[in-house]
């Protein structure tokens, strides 16, 4: 197996895209999401919310009827509207067997776009419809599912596991936990460590998936010429969900909307 490289707040840093004084909110990127659900509207609230304070010039949230209600609460200036995205975060708070037709068709326009997208829990039974590029952010027990294995294989070696997801599946393979491995199919290997053990939480990795969203979204044209980027930007995610969690901690527990809280003074710091 290949080694896996820390993936350091420094690093995190040169993968953070800052406005120019020129940009407007298309050229800033625009992030299409399909999350949530009737039975999990929260997920859609907090992917929203994250990619919000990571820095996008619009989110269009794409959802069920319930969770398009409570994000627009949440969020007025989310647009709940189709049109022009550069990238799509999908599956948070969705179970595939409950899977409406309104949703399978919004996940089938994301998936056949041919963009770049972010795969989460309830769309990864999807991934042999992806056109673009993909990275997928499992923890690993869905994992399991994907590759049909045992959980505690995954859990006994998680790193191995992730690297042979990404060869199997041929798409960047982010593996959630303590210590978050990030495999890419050209051998591409970072591990990223900075979030605190409060961070095992519900919610947890719907906040990530909006950050990854909204980096992906910032990064879309780059990411056209180099979908290795993939990598580096879920390893970049993965550093700033963390610090970011560790600002919200202050040494004890922390909700997740504490953390989302956090990104935007987490990521002024990594730039400073």
């Amino acid at each position: 197996m290949s080694t896996f490289t820390h993936w350091t707040p420094s690093d995190a840093a040169r993968f953070i895209a800052v406005p120019a004084p020129d940009d407007d909110k298309y050229s800033r990127g625009v992030l299409g999401v399909v999350t949530g659900s009737a039975a999990y509207p929260g997920a859609a609230v907090l992917g929203v919310e994250a990619a919000l304070h990571t820095g996008v010039g619009m989110v269009r949230y794409l959802g069920d009827e319930r969770a398009t209600t409570f994000v627009l609460q949440r969020r007025p200036e989310a647009v709940a509207a189709a049109g022009r995205v550069q990238a799509w975060l999908v599956g948070s708070g969705m179970d595939a067997a409950m899977r409406d037709t309104a949703t399978a068709t919004r996940l089938s326009a994301a998936l056949d776009s041919g963009l770049p997208i972010v795969v989460d829990a309830g769309a990864l039974d999807l991934l042999d419809r992806v056109s673009g590029p993909a990275i997928i952010t499992p923890h690993f027990r869905e994992l399991a599912r994907v590759l049909d294995e045992s959980p505690d294989d995954i859990a006994r070696d998680p790193a191995e596991a992730a690297s042979r997801a990404a060869q199997k599946l041929g798409v960047t393979v982010l593996l959630k936990g303590h210590r978050t491995y990030v495999a890419a199919p050209d051998g591409t290997r970072l591990v990223a460590s900075s979030a605190p053990a409060w961070l095992a939480t519900a919610g947890a990795g719907d906040a990530l998936g909006g950050i990854l969203g909204a980096l992906v979204a910032t990064h879309s044209r780059a990411i056209e010429a180099d979908g290795a980027l993939l990598a580096r930007l879920g390893a970049t995610a993965s550093v700033i969900h963390g610090l970011a969690a560790s600002r919200a901690s202050a040494g004890g527990p922390l909700t997740i909307l504490g953390l989302i809280g956090a990104v935007p003074a987490t990521i002024a710091g990594l730039l400073a």
